[in-house]
C-alpha cells in the first residue's frame, strides 16, 4: 500500500492555504484601495514593467486572456489603467497605468508591511522562503511546460 500524506503534510495544501490566508489579510487594505487581489497583481506588473500587452501580463501572472480581459475592463472603468490598440499591430492591446493607478503604488506598501508583521519571521527568513518557493515553481514549470 502506498503511503499518501495527510492533507496537513502535503506541500500543495500548505502553499494553497497560505495563499488564502495572505489574501484574507490583504482584503481590507485592497478594499480600501478599490481593487481585488488579481487586479493588484496586474497593477504590480505595470508598476514594475510599464506598458504591457495583455499577453505579456498574462504570461507574467500565468493567467489566460479570458481571465484577464474582464479584470482589465474593470480596472479601466475605475480609471486605474488605459487599454489602447497597438498602432503597429491592431490585434494587440497595450495596457498602461494611469496617474490614478500610479497613485495606488505608495498606498500598497501597507500590504507588505502587514504581511511582514503578521508572519512572525525575520525578513531574511521570509526572503529565503520566497526564494525557495520561486525555485520550486520554476522547477515544476521547467519540467512540465505543457501543463502550464
Amino acid at each position: 500500500m502506498v503511503h499518501r500524506p495527510r492533507l496537513a503534510e502535503q506541500l500543495c495544501y500548505s502553499i494553497y492555504s497560505t495563499a488564502i490566508a495572505i489574501k484574507r489579510l490583504y482584503k481590507p487594505m485592497l478594499d480600501a484601495m478599490g481593487v481585488t487581489y488579481p487586479q493588484y497583481l496586474v497593477l504590480n506588473v505595470l508598476w514594475e514593467r510599464g506598458k504591457q500587452s495583455i499577453g505579456g501580463i498574462g504570461e507574467t501572472l500565468a493567467l489566460e486572456t479570458s481571465t484577464l480581459t474582464p479584470l482589465l475592463k474593470r480596472l479601466e472603468a475605475e480609471g486605474f489603467i488605459e487599454r489602447v490598440r497597438n498602432p503597429e499591430d491592431e490585434r494587440q492591446v497595450m495596457i498602461s497605468i494611469t496617474d490614478k493607478g500610479k497613485g495606488l503604488e505608495d498606498k500598497s506598501s501597507c500590504l507588505s508591511e502587514t504581511l511582514f508583521c503578521s508572519a512572525g519571521l525575520e525578513l531574511a527568513q521570509l526572503q529565503r522562503l520566497n526564494q525557495e518557493i520561486i525555485r520550486l515553481r520554476d522547477n515544476i514549470v521547467s519540467r512540465h511546460p505543457e501543463k502550464n
